[in-house]
C-alpha cells in the first residue's frame, strides 16, 4: 500500500494548508455573492427542480461529481463486498444515525434556540411559514405552535421565530451525509470501501426514516417523504460517480496496467478532490452569501447548537468504535458518517415545506457554514489518534 495512504501519515502540504483554503474560499465566495449578485443569482438557477424547489444545483453537482470520482474510481470493489461483511461498523453507524442522532440534535436545539438564547433571537419575533401540505385552514386558525395569517397576500402560518430555526436544524438531523462523508473518510486515511457500503445503506434507511422520523419531531403535520428529492440527490451525488469509477477503473486497468493505473493515473488525481471542494465552496457561499451576510448573529445562535451536536455524535461514534475495538481505518468513516449532515436534501425538503425565506431553510444553509470547517477539524483529530485503535491495512 502506498505510504501515504496510511493512518497517520502526515498530511501532504495541499492538505496541511486546506483549512485555511476552506477560510479564504467562504470568505470570496460571501464577497462574491454580495458585490456580483447577478453571477449568484444566474448560478442558481440552475438546477434540476422538484416541484417548485431547487433540489440539485448543476454547477454544484459538477463539482461534487469531480469531488466524487476521484476517491470512486480508486476503490477496488472486491474490497467493498469484503467490507460489507464487517457487521460492527455497519451497526455503529446506523445506532449512531437513526436510534441517537435524531433527538440528540432536537434535544441540544430546543435547548440552546428555545431556552437559552431565546431572548437573544427574540421571544417576540415570529416567522412566516408555508401552511402545511393538505391543510386549507382558514385566517385566525390555530395549528401546532402557529396562526394562521394573511402575509403580504398570501395565507401563513405565523410561528415563533426559534421553532422556525429549530425545524431546519431537525431536518439537518435525519440527514446522514452520503456525498461528503466519502471526502472526509478519504481525508482521514479511512477505509473508503467500507464507507461506500456505509453511504448506500444510510441511503436506503434514509428513504424509509426521513418522513416518519421527521413528522414525529416536526410536530407540525404530517410530513411527506421527499421521494423524489431524496432519489435525484443521492443518484447525482452518489450513484452517478460511483458508476463513473466503477467502469473507468476496469478499462483504465485493462487498457494500461494496474501499475499505471496506480501510480500515474491516481496521482495525477490527487489534488483534483480538494480542488473540486474549494470550488464547491466559492459556488455555495456565492449563493448563500447574502443571507449570512445579512444576519451575522443569528448565524451565530444557530450554529452553536450544530457544533456541539457534530461534535458530540463524533465523540460518541469515535469512542463506541473504540469501545468495540474496530480498527482506525474502520473507525474514523464509521464515526464522521454519524457527525456530517445531507444538508442538501436538508435544504432542498427546508425550501419545499417551509419556504425559501423562512427561518428553517436558513437554518439548514448555516449547517453547511458550520460542516466544512469542523469535519475538517475532526478530520485531523483522526489523523492524530489513529494509534487509539488497533492498526491493520484496509480490507
Amino acid at each position: 500500500m502506498d505510504q501515504s495512504q496510511l493512518p497517520g501519515s502526515p498530511m501532504g502540504l495541499f492538505e496541511r494548508h486546506l483549512t485555511l483554503s476552506v477560510g479564504l474560499c467562504i470568505i470570496f465566495g460571501i464577497v462574491l455573492g454580495r458585490v456580483a449578485p447577478s453571477i449568484a443569482t444566474t448560478l442558481d438557477g440552475i438546477a434540476l427542480h422538484v416541484g417548485t424547489a431547487p433540489v440539485v444545483s448543476i454547477p454544484i453537482a459538477v463539482c461534487l461529481f469531480f469531488m466524487m470520482y476521484p476517491i470512486m474510481v480508486k476503490i477496488d470493489f472486491a474490497s467493498v463486498v469484503r467490507a460489507g461483511r464487517s457487521g460492527k461498523p455497519v451497526l455503529l453507524t446506523l445506532f449512531i444515525n437513526w436510534a441517537v442522532k435524531p433527538f440528540t440534535m432536537y434535544a441540544i436545539s430546543l435547548l440552546f434556540l428555545g431556552v437559552l438564547l431565546r431572548g437573544a433571537i427574540g421571544a417576540e419575533a415570529v416567522d412566516w411559514v408555508k401552511i402545511p401540505f393538505g391543510l386549507d385552514l382558514p385566517v385566525g386558525a390555530a395549528h401546532g405552535a402557529g396562526t394562521v395569517v394573511m402575509h403580504e397576500g398570501v395565507k401563513m402560518l405565523e410561528v415563533p421565530l426559534w421553532r422556525s430555526y429549530l425545524a431546519g436544524c431537525i431536518l439537518l438531523g435525519i440527514a446522514p451525509c452520503t456525498a461528503m462523508v466519502l471526502v472526509w473518510g478519504n481525508l482521514a486515511r479511512g477505509n473508503d470501501g467500507l464507507t461506500l457500503v456505509m453511504v448506500a445503506i444510510n441511503s436506503l434507511a434514509m428513504l424509509v426514516l426521513y418522513g416518519v422520523l421527521g413528522g414525529f419531531l416536526l410536530g407540525v403535520g404530517r410530513l411527506p417523504v421527499p421521494w423524489q428529492a431524496l432519489l435525484l440527490s443521492i443518484g447525482i451525488y452518489v450513484a452517478l460517480p460511483l458508476v463513473a469509477g466503477y467502469f473507468s477503473r476496469r478499462w483504465l486497468i485493462a487498457a494500461k496496467g494496474e501499475r499505471w493505473f496506480k501510480e500515474t493515473f491516481l496521482r495525477l488525481l490527487s489534488p483534483v478532490p480538494i480542488a473540486a471542494l474549494l470550488m464547491t465552496l466559492v459556488l455555495l457561499f456565492s449563493l448563500k452569501g447574502e443571507v449570512i451576510a445579512g444576519n451575522p448573529l443569528t448565524i451565530l445562535w444557530i450554529a452553536i447548537p450544530l457544533f456541539l451536536q457534530t461534535v458530540l455524535m463524533f465523540a460518541l461514534g469515535y469512542g463506541l468504535a473504540r469501545l468495540i475495538r474496530l480498527r482506525y481505518v474502520d473507525a474514523a468513516p464509521a464515526a464522521m458518517i454519524g457527525a456530517s449532515n445531507h444538508f442538501e436534501v436538508a435544504i432542498a425538503t427546508a425550501v419545499m415545506l417551509f419556504g425559501l425565506s423562512s427561518g428553517a431553510a436558513l437554518a439548514t444553509v448555516v449547517g453547511v457554514l458550520i460542516e466544512v470547517p469542523v469535519m475538517l477539524m475532526l478530520v485531523g483529530f483522526c489523523r492524530r489518534t489513529a494509534g487509539w485503535f488497533p492498526q491493520a491495512s484496509p480490507v
